[in-house]
């Protein structure tokens, strides 16, 4: 019987590849704020990696409007969102509108930028 290795991805991980696979991510932080969390009802026993916040700037959302590009990552992550992801937050943003935001110093997470 041939040995079988299994690659056990943390979910954050999961997300990231998503993500970045196919918006074609030029910057994308992940946060798990799941510990924020931890008591709430709709956290289960032991779960983790339940909540996050995603910081995502991607070329494909140029001519979405904010609701299209939330529905464009919530689609991407439906498996997740099946399988225990519980909330996300997201910001979402074309990279023009990321440098146009640096510019006017308007940007609080300008350390996302890799």
């Amino acid at each position: 019987m041939a040995c079988r290795s299994t690659n056990i991805l943390s979910r954050a991980s999961r997300i990231r590849q998503k993500l970045q696979s196919a918006l074609e991510t030029s910057s994308l932080e992940i946060e798990d704020v799941s510990y924020q969390h931890a008591g709430h009802a709709a956290v289960k026993g032991d779960a983790n990696e339940t909540h996050f916040n995603i910081k995502v700037i991607s070329p494909k959302f140029d001519g979405q409007n904010l609701l299209k590009r939330h529905r464009m990552v919530y689609d991407l992550l439906a498996d997740e969102l099946k399988t225990g992801l519980h909330a996300i937050s997201i910001v979402a943003k074309t990279p023009q509108e990321f440098d146009s935001m640096k510019k006017n110093d308007s940007c609080s997470w300008l350390h996302v930028v890799r």
